[in-house]
């Protein structure tokens, strides 16, 4: 199992303090981190947390899949690998310059 995990449907208001603390309940945490819009820097409403372990990750995953936070159920599961990108990639706001 990958240590690193994929939290979606985080609430707007929640920190990467607030995420840390919510999974250390399930075991050691090395990293959190909420992805954020780059333009506006608000949250995207998902991010990534690495657990220190297989046993604390598959803990984490079943204690806090669906648990509401802030009136949202979050959604946690294994984080798949990032697929590559093609490197002539503009992104969206760049396609008409």
């Amino acid at each position: 199992m990958n240590l690193k995990l994929y939290v979606g449907n985080i609430p707007f208001g929640v920190s990467e303090e607030d995420l840390k603390k919510l999974f250390m309940e399930a075991g050691e945490v090395q990293s959190v981190k909420i992805i954020t819009d780059p333009y506006s820097g608000r949250s995207r409403g998902f991010g990534f947390v690495e657990m220190a372990s297989e046993a604390a990750a598959e803990k984490a995953i079943s204690q806090i899949n669906g648990k509401t936070l802030m009136d949202r159920a979050l959604t946690v599961n294994e984080a798949k690998p990032q697929k590559k990108r093609d490197g002539d990639y503009r992104g969206r706001r760049d396609r008409d310059r």
